[in-house]
């Protein structure tokens, strides 16, 4: 099954969900500003994306900028303030079974499905 973690105030995230529905795929939805990952399941997530947990990160919110910038931060830090501050967390997420993308642009997404 297909998951996406979905916000639906993003125009990009919205653009994905249309290319699943598109697809005609079966798929799964998680707004995840409503059901925040736990630190397990964000740290599962960073292992398929195959990158480091910084890379999930909007580093040009507000709330990034206020709180973290400039600081030392570890990666279980990183993951921690995207749990806290889930609207930090890059979207949409797509996963399918072992592999995941973010969706940006959101035709990358017709990589994994």
């Amino acid at each position: 099954m297909i998951t996406i973690y979905h916000n639906s105030r993003c125009s990009k995230s919205r653009q994905g969900l249309e290319l699943l529905k598109d697809a005609n795929v079966d798929f799964e939805v998680v707004t995840y500003l409503e059901n925040i990952p736990t630190e397990k399941e964000l740290n599962e997530i960073i292992s398929k994306l195959g990158i480091n947990p910084i890379d999930l990160v909007r580093t040009n919110e507000a709330i990034w900028k206020e709180q973290y910038k400039g600081k030392t931060l570890s990666d279980s830090d990183i993951v921690t303030a995207m749990v806290k501050y889930p609207k930090l967390i890059e979207r949409p997420i797509v996963i399918n079974e072992n592999k995941a993308i973010i969706g940006r642009p959101p035709e990358k997404i017709l990589d994994i499905i």
